[in-house]
């Protein structure tokens, strides 16, 4: 009896060991390919890897494996990528197919960032990983009852959290870095705060030089990604405005509709939506722009 109750333990051990090692293997492979979504999007790390460790079973899924999706997204309507076919809720139902795993990560974070339903989920902190979990399950992202509690679990066990302090390169995050350089920070007449580039710098060196997340200073400076910026380009470190203290502009020969936003301090969605114009409209020498309020119906910029 005895004997076999020492072999039922040893089988659980070694059961509950392979899990554990494969979650392990799991997070070192791919803890910094969420570090760097996290800095991009704005997700916490310990989110995107416990929904990853969660919906490919550690990467050991017959989804996963065969189309490397790891956060089991569906095709849903509009998805014009590669499609896997695979029994879930209903059978044979659509899901994502993708060519490597970080594509199924990027993809993760877009489906989170650009999806209204999980919008409310972005107003939580970076380390308020039990909201974020409690708003995917609250938000629809799966139907099993107790998804906020596995994935906060998981990010117990593993100290996933940890990873939500980290900085681009994988490092913990410092507050306050010590560096002989600093760069000097500017305020516009409205008291925005911003500094400029130098040759060379982008928004990555930027936000590691003030201390603060690269979806941060991408989202001040209305960039969906990061770019090499211009010397002398202004890069603000906080909110740009809804409005500017200034009425019109008149545009310039080359401007961009991005550049008179980053002149003025105003939000470029909202300059767009004063104008009735959009994003990737192309403007012309001499058009009459409305930095505070909207443009009234009909009415001619020239």
């Amino acid at each position: 009896m005895k004997t076999c109750f020492y072999v039922l333990v040893v089988s659980i051990s070694t059961m509950v060991f392979g899990q554990q090692s494969e979650s392990e293997q799991y997070i070192r492979k791919y803890h910094k390919i969420a570090i760097d979504e996290m800095h991009s999007y704005g997700i916490p790390a310990s989110i995107t890897l416990a929904q990853g460790i969660l919906e490919s079973g550690n990467g050991n899924s017959t989804l996963s494996r065969k189309s490397k999706n790891h956060f089991g997204i569906k095709c849903h309507k509009g998805w014009k990528g590669r499609k896997v076919y695979h029994d879930d809720d209903a059978k044979n139902e659509c899901f994502r197919k993708y060519k490597k795993v970080s594509d199924s990560y990027r993809d993760h974070s877009e489906f989170l960032k650009t999806r209204d339903r999980y919008s409310f989920l972005f107003d939580y902190k970076m380390t308020d990983y039990k909201s974020w979990a409690k708003g995917l399950k609250k938000a629809g992202y799966a139907t099993h009852p107790e998804y906020a509690e596995k994935l906060i679990n998981l990010i117990h066990r593993y100290d996933l959290d940890q990873y939500d302090k980290s900085s681009k390169s994988g490092k913990r995050k410092v507050k306050k870095p010590k560096r002989k350089y600093r760069k000097e920070i500017f305020k516009t007449d409205n008291g925005l705060k911003y500094v400029l580039a130098l040759k060379g710098e982008n928004y990555d060196l930027i936000a590691k030089q003030q201390s603060l997340w690269l979806w941060e200073l991408l989202t001040y400076n209305d960039r969906e990604s990061d770019v090499n910026l211009l010397p002398n380009e202004r890069v603000y470190l906080e909110a740009k405005k809804k409005k500017s203290k200034t009425e019109f502009h008149h545009v310039k020969a080359g401007e961009t509709l991005h550049a008179i936003s980053q002149s003025y301090g105003i939000q470029l969605e909202k300059l767009c939506h004063k104008n009735r114009i959009k994003i990737d409209a192309k403007l012309l020498e001499g058009q009459k722009l409305f930095l505070r309020k909207r443009i009234p119906k009909n009415y001619s910029t020239r």
